[in-house]
């Protein structure tokens, strides 16, 4: 059976963008190499089933509704609150969305480089 090893994002600043990833997931450079084109993140703490986190260089342009993204799932809705603000302090952005439902779970993020993912309270109804 497979299981997902590595995910991987485009970045036009690798570097950039393994600092922003780093600090929100608390990741670092795998065999403690950063290269200014490619980049693999893994937990700190080791792999014990978490995927990795692969950046590589991209000059194609994000995409504004991306088929694929990240969700970052947070215990309650006052850390989703708290962890939605310390990403914004490493750099992340809101994303104006308008498909938001009328109760929504998730608050809609770009990192660095414009990628889009979603911060969710995993115990929202």
């Amino acid at each position: 059976m497979l299981n997902i090893g590595t995910i991987v994002i485009g970045a036009q600043d690798v570097r950039r963008a393994a600092r922003f990833w780093g600090g929100a997931l608390g990741y670092v450079p795998r065999d403690g190499v950063t290269e200014d084109d490619w980049i693999v993140l893994v937990p700190s703490s080791g792999p014990a089933g978490a995927p990795g986190l692969a950046l590589g260089r991209s000059t194609t342009p994000v995409q504004e509704r991306p088929r694929i993204h990240l969700d970052l799932y947070a215990a309650d809705a006052a850390e989703q609150k708290s962890e939605v603000e310390r990403l914004v302090g490493l750099g992340a952005r809101h994303v104006d969305w308008d498909s938001y439902p009328e109760d929504p779970d998730f608050v809609v993020l770009a990192d660095t480089e414009g990628n889009r993912f979603c911060v969710i309270d995993a115990t929202h109804g």
